[in-house]
């Protein structure tokens, strides 16, 4: 029967019987220590008293013969000598020699038994004292490993929290940074639809006015300059959400770092913090056995480093490339602007040319309107003049017709005849002259009517382009975005 306790309330199983037929044996004790059954020792999940004593089982205590007297035990019953209570002669067992030897037999045994007992006794309270002593101490120093656990814990975690929190300024900063891009991005397109317009517009002369002018040379490189700008800001905006992404990344990494952080540091701070009075501790069965560990303290560390590097290296590619898309705002608008200008002051001094040609031609269309209506006085002139020559002729042809009737001899070819005929040829000729002159004032008319249509369609076409680029090309370009919009300010 086992019984776990104090040596002092120790009950045996069976009350000790004293045996009929044999002497008692001379050393109950020491056949009691002899024949006790080993300890075993206790799994950790029972509680442990501090006695020794209830690390052993007790055991019955049957008695038995001296060393001396063991024969007897082999001994059959036919063979042992009856026990007679009332004997009448003399039958000796042992002789006082064995009598003595079997007392000093056991005295010896006793004393080696309290010997070894208290050997024992002072081995064990001197290995409680050490095993006690060596507890202590690996306790502590589980307790200052776990402290130095937690320090190192915090300290990359306050890493974590500065990177992270850099981290979140310099995101915020390219996202800000972004928006300004795709701001002035967005103000590009008005120019460009101007610029496009302006072409468009200017597309609507009519005439010689349809010049590869160096108006229309400035809008296409305008255009040019625009869709330049706009290709390399939307390469960088691409650049940007590639680099929003990455740092995106990064920052996860770092709040899931340190949110394993923060678990593990409430963990061991648990753990540093717990004592033997402390509640909530217990068994666990074979818990040393399980490894679950997956990392080093060197790759624990350099897996927190490495996600510092990274971040840190995410931080610089953002911070250079808003320093680029901060270059390329100002070069930009900066080209724009200069472009702006360029079409601008080509714009004034075609105007100007093309003012100045109005008047000029404005100038030559009255001159012209005069000549033509001298000419158209000069032509009656001579249509008066043709037709005055003809009473005169008339009456020289006349006075010929009738002269031809004198008779005979009086036909006489005399001055006067003469004269008459060569009135009447000077009077032909004269009006010959008049109608070729009227033929060719009619022509200079017909010249002058035609330059005079030639210089009203000029006069149009050119009232038609100053209208266009003076009214339609440069009223739009009155809206051109300033320069804090073509930086993404505004």
């Amino acid at each position: 029967m086992e019984l776990v306790g104090s040596p002092l309330m120790t009950m045996h199983a069976h009350p000790r019987s004293t045996p009929t037929k044999f002497l008692p044996a001379i050393s109950t004790m020491a056949s009691s220590y002899k024949n006790r059954i080993p300890h075993y020792p206790l799994p950790h999940s029972f509680s442990l008293p501090w006695m020794p004593s209830a690390y052993y089982k007790a055991a019955a205590i049957n008695p038995t013969l001296a060393p001396f007297a063991k024969g007897s035990q082999e001994l059959t019953a036919s063979k042992m000598l009856p026990f007679v209570p009332n004997r009448t002669t003399l039958f000796t067992r042992y002789t006082p020699d064995d009598w003595y030897k079997s007392n000093l037999t056991n005295y010896k045994e006793s004393e080696t038994s309290r010997h070894n007992a208290e050997r024992l006794r002072v081995d064990t309270t001197r290995m409680i004292q050490d095993k006690y002593q060596q507890t202590k101490k690996t306790q502590v120093e589980s307790t200052k490993n776990l402290g130095e656990r937690v320090n190192d814990i915090e300290f990359w975690k306050s890493e974590l929290c500065h990177e992270l929190d850099e981290m979140i300024g310099d995101t915020n900063a390219l996202t800000d940074m972004r928006k300004r891009l795709e701001r002035a991005l967005a103000e590009t397109e008005a120019p460009l639809q101007v610029a496009q317009e302006c072409l468009l517009h200017r597309e609507k002369r009519m005439g010689i006015d349809l010049v590869h002018d160096d108006v229309e040379k400035q809008l296409f490189a305008e255009v040019d300059v625009i869709k330049s700008c706009q290709e390399r800001m939307q390469r960088y905006l691409d650049q940007a959400k590639t680099q929003l992404v990455s740092n995106r990344a990064a920052q996860h990494e770092l709040e899931r770092d340190l949110a394993n952080k923060q678990v593990a540091l409430r963990i061991d701070d648990k753990c540093h913090h717990l004592r033997n009075t402390s509640d909530g501790i217990g068994y666990y069965r074979g818990v040393e056995r399980v490894d679950a560990t997956i990392s080093v303290p060197e790759s624990w560390a350099k897996f927190t480093d490495n996600n510092i590097l990274l971040s840190q290296s995410e931080r610089a590619a953002s911070a250079k490339l808003r320093d680029n898309i901060e270059n390329l705002l100002v070069v930009t608008a900066n080209e724009m602007w200069r472009q702006f200008n360029v079409v601008n002051v080509a714009f004034t001094n075609r105007i100007a040319e093309t003012a100045d040609a109005k008047s000029k031609i404005q100038t030559h269309l009255a001159k012209t309107l005069q000549e033509i209506f001298q000419i158209e006085m000069n032509i009656e002139a001579i249509r008066k003049a043709i037709r005055d020559k003809g009473p005169p002729l008339k009456v020289a042809q006349t006075r010929l017709d009738e002269r031809t009737r004198r008779p005979n001899m009086e036909l006489c070819r005399d001055t006067a005849q003469l004269r008459l005929v060569n009135e009447v040829y000077e009077i032909d000729e004269t009006i010959q002259s008049l109608q070729q002159r009227l033929r060719d004032a009619e022509d200079t008319l017909q010249t002058l009517v035609r330059a005079k249509s030639v210089l009203e369609h000029d006069l149009a076409v050119k009232a038609n382009s100053l209208f266009i680029d003076q009214e339609k090309c440069m009223g739009m370009r009155k809206t051109f975005p300033s320069t804090a919009r073509l930086v993404g300010y505004v």
